[in-house]
């Protein structure tokens, strides 16, 4: 035997002190277990709380209002709307009464949910607005003075939600007469609240003559409480009584209490005073804002560093909003001193760090590091204010130190507000957004994920803004300003990857789809696409793979050169849709769907039609089911008569699905699958009026996919003759030029490449023709570095063809190469990510072999070798 280890006897140690540790600790537990068996109920009261099951809803619930305990009335207050829609005439006559006894010794619980209760009733409106105020409202005005202040608040925003519905008259005698001595002096200082926030509400419904009778001098008596929270809360009710009484008596009567509380002894009531000034600034004219407001605010400015640290905060987020409402009156000597207050508040409490642990800081100081941060964060927030306060033309000058600051700064909120708002700052630099460069390198590259989900939000507007507006920033060199972008961009994809934010991931992915537009197609070929591959084919999140392979499908959709595509092409088909995971196999479905909604209807059925529907003899029942949901929008892609012949084959898998499928939820979904095809009309060669928009669109993307070869050849040629590459702003110019005119006949045919535009007049032909898609990777389609591919060979028969057909498909578009990946490419900048060399065997995939559904269902299974032809002489 082996001695213990000293960890190991320490916890073997059954000596006498620690026996006795663990006797005390059962008897804790058992201390615990007390209050729960004496908590059990009596027989006694059980019979109490047993009610009748005969009763109706409205007797159980005036039984228990009566008789029963206050849970079983808290229960019945609770239910009381749902009473009010069964049955309001009895619920009124019978229930409402018990409820207003029960009230009035209820307990905190009961009076929240009877506050929540009577207005979810007048929300439904279960009964008018004449019956609710008889019948409610005096409930509602009796506990409004409640002791508990949360009771008290509840009831106060029942009712302020009730005075929106109520007619004037109602308002009058119901709640603005008894307003008159609840506001006194003599009352409570909580009456005299609910006053304050009740005329704030009440200006709404009256008009300027009547407020400046009856509601104003309640107003001007409640500005000069005693008081400060008195004085308070009636200054922030100021806003909505401005707004009810216009602008000429705002100016007489709201402007001097603004002013006079302004002064007050009570920090709280001047900071009501300075929010509600900035918030009616709109309604005071240019000498009020220069005369009168703007003393007020700079007095205010000068003593919030001296006041306490909640001004700072509040001045801080109103700060922005203010400059801009005093902006054209400031002399120039305020300007600046506006603009280094603001300076100063970005730094607030930077000064002060140091490489102290938080347990050694006192309290005191951490609570005041934490509203240094909230100023900082307001900050943050009104950066964008600034930039319009400064001009844009001087944010080097002015404002970019400050910016610097904001996007280093060392708590997170700071950074993920000023990332919020980096798009806007983007914006209004415009042709000097290039000065801000390296802060969204910066930010893209920051630790937290928080950040950087802010950031990409508006990700591909402002690559976009990066890429055309600064001055350094041509088309022709889309990187040159940006060298620092690719990489960020990657390392930020890494970081989003590793951690559990899958959500921040699949949006990071989907924004990644702007980079055709912003940098070069050879950077995103090398840094990118073969990123997406290997999230497709091992990421564990399904809307993360989904996001992945939308994006390789845009950038293979904006791929400049022709051999890229086509090793893009050839690795989706062998990877995932003849891959040994049934999972890769569903994810190239997906992949399928978005090919047909990005690319044009021809460029599918050239690469993927044959591909898709050979899953129709997969193994797993999970893939054939979602090929059959897939099949409706397959079949979409095909034009009568060109397509003919892969429309035969559509219509012989699926016949084949019907025959042969022994799973019953596959077979369902085959037979409605069945009739959504049989309903479908077919798309012609030709426009047709029905489906004229939509030929146009497919046409449009069918022209750009034939100018991307265009351009290539163009560029081989231009590097021939004088070694440079064609530019990205000529390509552009190029697409522009050559693209589909806004009217076109309808006759006019689509061209389709690879695929007969005319229909073949003898047998041959017709047997020609049906090769042709099958092909998918042809002569025409592929770089002569791949070496001629075998051509299928045809006979008279109709079985002769079609097995021919499907031999030249087992030689294109099913090719199986011999290594799971590409080979590296010899070049010093390219990653191994594809290769160019990888050769194309043309022997088909193991016709030999057979398919055990069971191994084919794991993630770790063989890959599928059968082709049409073995499953059509062994189905």
């Amino acid at each position: 035997m082996h001695p213990l280890s000293p960890a190991a006897a320490a916890a073997m140690d059954f000596s006498q002190n620690s026996l006795f540790g663990y006797m005390e600790d059962l008897q804790e537990l058992t201390i615990i277990e007390r209050p729960v068996r004496r908590s059990l109920k009596t027989p006694e009261e059980i019979e109490r709380l047993t009610v009748d099951e005969d009763l109706s809803d409205i007797e159980r619930a005036v039984y228990l209002l009566s008789a029963g305990q206050d849970i079983q009335g808290t229960s019945v207050i609770a239910n009381l709307p749902l009473l009010m829609r069964q049955n309001p005439a009895e619920t009124l006559r019978r229930v409402l009464p018990k409820v207003r006894d029960a009230l009035h010794v209820a307990g905190v619980e009961m009076q929240l949910t009877a506050a929540v209760s009577f207005l979810t009733i007048l929300q439904d409106e279960s009964v008018s607005v004449h019956t609710y105020a008889h019948s409610f409202l005096q409930v509602i005005l009796l506990h409004l003075e409640h002791r508990d202040a949360g009771v008290s608040n509840a009831w106060l925003e029942t009712l302020l939600s009730v005075i929106e519905v109520l007619p004037k008259d109602t308002l009058r005698h119901e709640i603005l007469n008894p307003l008159v001595s609840k506001a006194q002096l003599s009352q409570t200082v909580q009456s005299r609240l609910v006053s304050c926030k009740i005329l704030g509400k009440l200006t709404n419904k009256f008009d300027a003559l009547a407020i400046k009778r009856e509601i104003l001098p309640l107003v001007k008596s409640l500005c000069q409480d005693v008081e400060y929270e008195v004085r308070s809360c009636m200054c922030r009710q100021l806003e909505n009584i401005a707004q009810g009484i216009g602008t000429e008596l705002t100016k007489s009567v709201v402007l001097p209490e603004l002013i006079e509380l302004s002064r007050d002894e009570g920090s709280s009531v001047r900071l009501a005073a300075f929010e509600t000034l900035v918030n009616l600034l709109d309604i005071f004219d240019t000498d009020d804002r220069s005369q009168t407001i703007l003393p007020v605010v700079k007095s205010f400015c000068e003593k919030s560093f001296k006041a306490d640290e909640s001004i700072l905060i509040s001045l801080s987020f109103h700060l922005g909003k203010l400059c801009h409402g005093l902006y054209g009156i400031f002399t120039p000597d305020q300007h600046l001193r506006f603009l280094e207050f603001y300076k100063k508040l970005c730094t607030l409490g930077l000064q002060q760090e140091n490489g102290h642990n938080e347990n050694q800081i006192p309290p005191q100081i951490l609570e005041q590091e934490k509203k240094y941060i909230s100023v900082r964060k307001n900050c943050a927030y009104n950066f964008p204010a600034m930039i319009v306060f400064v001009d844009p033309k001087n944010f080097h000058m002015e404002l970019y130190s400050t910016f610097f600051c904001l996007c280093h700064d060392p708590e997170v909120p700071v950074r993920y507000t000023i990332a919020i708002c980096f798009y806007e700052v983007s914006k209004l630099l415009n042709s000097g957004v290039y000065l801000i460069h390296k802060e969204l390198i910066t930010l893209l590259q920051d630790e937290s994920l928080e950040v950087l989900d802010a950031l990409i939000d508006h990700l591909p507007e402002i690559l976009e803004l990066m890429s055309t507006g600064g001055e350094s920033s041509v088309q022709e060199n889309k990187l040159s300003s940006l060298p620092d972008l690719v990489p960020a961009l990657t390392a930020a994809e890494q970081r989003a990857a590793a951690s559990l934010k899958w959500r921040t991931h699949e949006k990071l992915l989907q924004k990644y789809a702007c980079l055709p537009q912003v940098i070069s197609s050879d950077q995103i070929y090398y840094r990118f696409l073969q990123r997406m591959f290997t999230i497709m084919m091992t990421n564990n999140v399904l809307p993360v793979q989904k996001a992945a392979s939308r994006t390789l499908c845009i950038f293979l959709r904006y791929n400049r050169k022709q051999e890229q595509r086509h090793e893009v092409i050839q690795k989706l088909i062998e990877q995932l849709g003849q891959g040994k995971s049934y999972w890769n196999r569903l994810r190239f479905l997906d992949t399928c769907e978005f090919i047909i909604e990005i690319f044009s209807k021809s460029f599918f059925c050239k690469y993927f039609f044959l591909p898709a529907i050979e899953l129709t003899h997969d193994p797993v029942a999970n893939v054939r089911m979602k090929l059959c949901y897939l099949l409706p929008k397959v079949k979409s892609t095909l034009k009568i008569p060109a397509d003919k012949h892969l429309l035969q084959q559509l219509e012989m898998c699926v016949r084949k699905l019907l025959c042969q499928e022994k799973d019953k939820d596959v077979l369902a979904i085959v037979k409605r699958t069945v009739l959504e095809l049989d309903r479908m009309e077919m798309s012609m060669d030709a426009f047709q009026k029905k489906f004229y928009e939509k030929d146009l669109l497919d046409q449009e993307k069918e022209r750009e996919e034939l100018l991307l070869l265009e351009m290539e050849q163009l560029e081989k040629e231009k590097q021939q003759n004088d070694g440079r590459p064609m530019s990205d702003k000529t390509f552009e110019k190029k697409r522009r030029d050559s693209k589909t005119p806004t009217s076109l006949p309808k006759s006019l045919p689509i061209p389709v490449p690879g695929s007969s535009s005319a229909t073949p007049s003898t047998s041959k032909e017709i047997k020609k023709s049906k090769l042709i898609r099958s092909q998918s990777f042809n002569n025409q389609a592929f770089h002569a570095k791949y070496g001629n591919l075998d051509k299928c060979t045809t006979s008279k028969s109709s079985t002769a063809a079609y097995t021919s057909s499907v031999s030249g498909l087992s030689k294109t578009s099913m090719i199986s190469l011999t290594d799971d990946s590409f080979r590296t490419r010899n070049t010093n900048s390219a990653p191994s990510s594809f290769s160019s060399n990888a050769s194309l065997p043309s022997t088909s995939r193991g016709t030999g072999n057979s398919v055990d559904p069971k191994s084919s269902g794991s993630k770790d299974t063989q890959p599928r070798k059968a082709t049409l032809k073995s499953r059509k002489s062994n189905p």
